[in-house]
């Protein structure tokens, strides 16, 4: 059933292409600790200052990312770190080759001035047993010299330039350091044992100290490290005002959903902003297995329009916030290479606010009369994906 779900969703969205028809925010600036953070919250704002930033490289660029497409907006990345290259700037590039499996051989082909890490779509080898070489990489991450970092939601892609909502963070300062050490850290994980150029280690020169306003949390499955959704769950069970929280897939274990519920019955003003039609039809089913819960406990649940919200964030008690590329679902909390960052800072929450107020009025609220309402079809469908719940 889920199968022919999805199959029926794609043929239904094909073709289907439109200009931006949803609220923005203008890119946002503020200071934190010794540098600043700039928040994007649409793709061509983004994309512009990225290729600026490679434009302007003077000795190192490192990318990583999940989808890279081939059409125009890929195009121009991949035209601009050929340009970096060719003048002397060393580049480094990881992508996921099942996420890209679609995109054409050709423009996987890079000048060997380039290194690359194509993380493979079988990482497994002669250990098939072992659970830990099955996430996959779903991060995205530019660092550009020691100055400048970005990472958040963002893949790359036309698509992604105008017609989805996501959000992505600039940041400059000392907590560049820690994105580089994140980069390279993959980079040697998983590179092959090879002397070629492109596979030798990622040897990286950065301070021993840190932006204390400022962390870093990676999931690394190949270490059975996970610390993103303990940030999440302790941060949620301190809260005493606000979570406002916003994600594309919202399928979250008990203990997760317990903790939003704990949250909202003690007062807090709990709010989970997701889209009313994602990319995955059979997340979105998946995803109302808790709605009842929440619901009952005073959760406010909001539905996005008119546009693929793909931004994982949230804020909390106008002083705790979180950008990166981890979704609420096992996948990213339990499975795939994610990283988030997790910053202290009252003037950074009050610009993530802003942007859940802004997405929040084109969202609808799913009141309980609705939810309680919807037909037997509609249960029976929940009921038969509910055991795929785990396994998301």
């Amino acid at each position: 059933m889920a199968i022919v779900m999805t199959l029926v969703d794609s043929y239904r969205r094909r073709g289907k292409h439109r200009a931006v028809a949803f609220p923005t925010a203008p890119p946002s600036t503020v200071p934190v600790g010794d540098g600043e953070v700039t928040t994007y919250t649409f793709g061509t704002d983004l994309y512009d200052d990225m290729l600026a930033a490679i434009d302007g490289a003077e000795r190192q660029i490192l990318l990583e990312t999940y989808i890279w497409k081939g059409d125009e907006v890929g195009q121009r990345f991949k035209t601009a770190l050929e340009a970096a290259a060719a003048r002397g700037v060393e580049v480094y590039l990881i992508y996921d080759a099942f996420a890209n499996l679609v995109v054409s051989p050709r423009f996987q082909r890079f000048p060997r001035s380039i290194k690359v890490l194509r993380y493979p779509m079988y990482a497994a080898g002669w250990r098939p047993f072992d659970l830990r070489r099955y996430g996959r990489d779903h991060r995205k991450i530019l660092v550009v010299d020691d100055s400048i970092g970005f990472v958040g939601g963002y893949n790359i892609g036309s698509a992604y330039a105008t017609e989805w909502r996501d959000t992505h963070i600039r940041i400059t300062g000392p907590g560049v350091w820690d994105l580089k050490r994140a980069f390279a850290d993959f980079w040697n994980l998983n590179r092959r044992r090879r002397f070629r150029p492109s596979e030798r280690p990622l040897l990286l020169e950065t301070a021993s100290t840190w932006e204390p306003t400022i962390r870093l949390h990676r999931n690394v499955p190949r270490l059975w490290m996970f610390p993103i959704r303990s940030m999440y769950i302790e941060a949620i069970a301190r809260a005493s005002t606000n979570v406002w929280l916003t994600t594309a897939y919202f399928l979250p274990d008990p203990d997760f959903a317990q903790a939003l519920t704990d949250a909202a019955l003690r007062g807090v003003d709990v709010r989970i902003l997701i889209p009313a039609k994602s990319n995955h039809v059979v997340s979105d089913w998946i995803s109302r297995g808790y709605f009842s819960q929440l619901l009952d406990a005073g959760v406010k649940v909001l539905r996005y329009r008119d546009a693929m919200v793909h931004a994982k964030t949230a804020t909390i008690d106008g002083t705790w916030s979180t950008v990166g590329t981890a979704n609420i679902d096992r996948m990213s909390l339990t499975g795939n290479y994610e990283i988030n960052v997790e910053i202290i800072d009252r003037r950074l929450a009050g610009s993530l606010e802003e942007i859940f107020r802004v997405d929040e009025s084109n969202s609808l609220e799913l009141t309980r009369a609705e939810w309680e309402a919807r037909d037997i079809y509609r249960r029976f469908t929940e009921f038969i994906l509910n055991p795929l719940r785990p396994l998301l």
